[in-house]
């Protein structure tokens, strides 16, 4: 849950979805859509997906164990080189260090250090789970990117970034894509419908629930123009028109849905579209 979503965010998703489903057999037993209904509003649904997928594989194979591989562990759904470290260094305690961008910036300013594949042979330590937690909570709350506690810093003696005079800087570059999209809603008034559908060719929110979309153009005939607006997810900023038309018929790829029944799993990108469209009511 935490993986491009803050802490304070997780929480209550976090404390609601271990209520809901307390342990590996349970979660492996529940309806994905279930699962997806708990993870709404987080985001990056896949995750919730991954993880859904990984326990029934767990559950099956390895008995609802966590492997002491790292191969294996690559190969379960979702899991890629930081979790698979990360899950090695807390659970088995093995000399592994989960890299990501607080923990880049940590050796960097330490000691200077670009390659990280051999991390783990800069330290010596029986208490390996903690270094791992250590290094990555370090880099979030001492060691950070802009304003970084020096003087607080127990190790700043041995540090190469707190000696130079001259600040040398650890940046991230983030490529920010920038897309504009046109989104046709079929309305039935009466009934307070939309037309959605799963099979739309936008790959952040592929096979969830969507009114009709494609990318901007101004040729949108026997549409009407309803608004536009702005919408981030991650590193795309869109750029949204919004239009619609009143009908009882629809094409066959597309189902009507209530805009106020929320009982199945609906992206908060849909729920948005949702308030836009109640307004014609």
């Amino acid at each position: 849950m935490l993986q491009q979503t803050q802490v304070k965010t997780v929480i209550p998703y976090f404390n609601n979805f271990v209520k809901k489903i307390p342990n590996l057999k349970n979660l492996s037993r529940i309806n994905e859509k279930k699962v997806l209904k708990l993870w709404e509003g987080l985001g990056y649904y896949n995750r919730a997906k991954n993880l859904h997928k990984t326990s029934k594989i767990l559950i099956k194979k390895y008995k609802g164990q966590i492997p002491e591989s790292f191969i294996k562990l690559k190969e379960l759904p979702g899991i890629g080189e930081y979790t698979a470290n990360m899950l090695l260094a807390l659970i088995h305690n093995q000399p592994r260090v989960a890299v990501d961008g607080n923990v880049k910036r940590v050796l960097f300013r330490l000691f200077k250090i670009t390659n990280t594949k051999n991390t783990i042979n800069f330290f010596n330590t029986k208490r390996r789970a903690d270094l791992a937690e250590a290094l990555v909570e370090f880099g979030a709350l001492i060691c950070k990117p802009k304003e970084p506690k020096c003087k607080e810093c127990n190790i700043n003696k041995m540090c190469t970034y707190y000696k130079s005079e001259s600040k040398f800087k650890f940046s991230k570059k983030i490529t920010i894509y920038k897309k504009s999209y046109d989104i046709f809603c079929y309305l039935k008034k009466n009934k307070k419908q939309i037309a959605l559908t799963k099979s739309n060719n936008l790959g952040f929110l592929k096979e969830f629930n969507l009114p009709k979309i494609k990318e901007a153009s101004k040729k949108n005939k026997n549409w009407k123009f309803l608004c536009n607006y702005k919408n981030s997810i991650s590193n795309k900023k869109l750029d949204i028109n919004l239009y619609y038309k009143f009908s009882n018929k629809i094409p066959k790829n597309l189902y009507w849905y209530s805009i106020r029944d929320n009982k199945e799993f609906i992206p908060t990108f849909t729920k948005k579209i949702f308030k836009e469209v109640e307004n014609l009511y």
